[in-house]
């Protein structure tokens, strides 16, 4: 379900025209194909009762349990001004997200407007618009904390399928030959 969401969160950012990048979108679906096919793989594994693919299952989910845990965790440990500091490199060194910003926020520049610079914003013709680092960093630490919290919560979900991957890895299957062996 999660992978279905990401990739279904980046085709809905591009119909609406919210993104632009393809670099970004790009790898929100490869992610989400990504855990789609990890799924895929722990669903057939349980299905069929193969005790490799339930193993590798197990591990990848572990290592994405990891990944999403930690960055979780970082989500919500951002304080203001670090969050103030990232979103200043990640202005200064991104011209595609510049402008989708300030399109779609209706501001220029980062902490000051300048009205010699250029501005896709509406606001740039009659020269009245406000900065945009208030209003990105607003926005930031809600979306911080909500991807974070849900972040965390999903990975409790994977923890716990790891446990269960680990305790129907060794069960026997029912349909197999009751002599042999595991």
């Amino acid at each position: 379900l999660v992978s279905l969401l990401l990739i279904g969160i980046a085709a809905w950012g591009i119909g609406f025209g919210l993104i632009s990048s393809f670099r970004v979108v790009g790898v929100v679906i490869a992610v989400g194909v990504f855990l789609f096919f990890i799924a895929l793989v722990g669903l057939i594994g349980a299905v069929k009762h193969h005790q490799v693919l339930l193993f590798f299952y197990m591990i990848i989910l572990l290592l994405v349990f990891i990944v999403q845990f930690s960055v979780s965790c970082a989500c919500l440990a951002l304080n203001k001004d670090q969050q103030s500091e990232l979103l200043e490199v990640g202005w200064n060194n991104t011209n595609s997200a510049r402008t989708d910003i300030e399109r779609n926020l209706n501001c220029c520049g980062f902490r000051a407007f300048h009205p010699n610079e250029t501005c896709a914003a509406d606001c740039f013709r009659t020269r009245q618009c406000k900065p945009c680092a208030p209003i990105i960093e607003e926005y930031s630490g809600m979306v911080l904390r909500f991807v974070g919290g849900i972040g965390l919560f999903f990975s409790f979900t994977e923890i716990l399928g790891v446990w269960l991957t680990y305790r129907y890895r060794n069960q026997k299957d029912p349909r197999a030959n009751p002599s042999a062996f595991l």
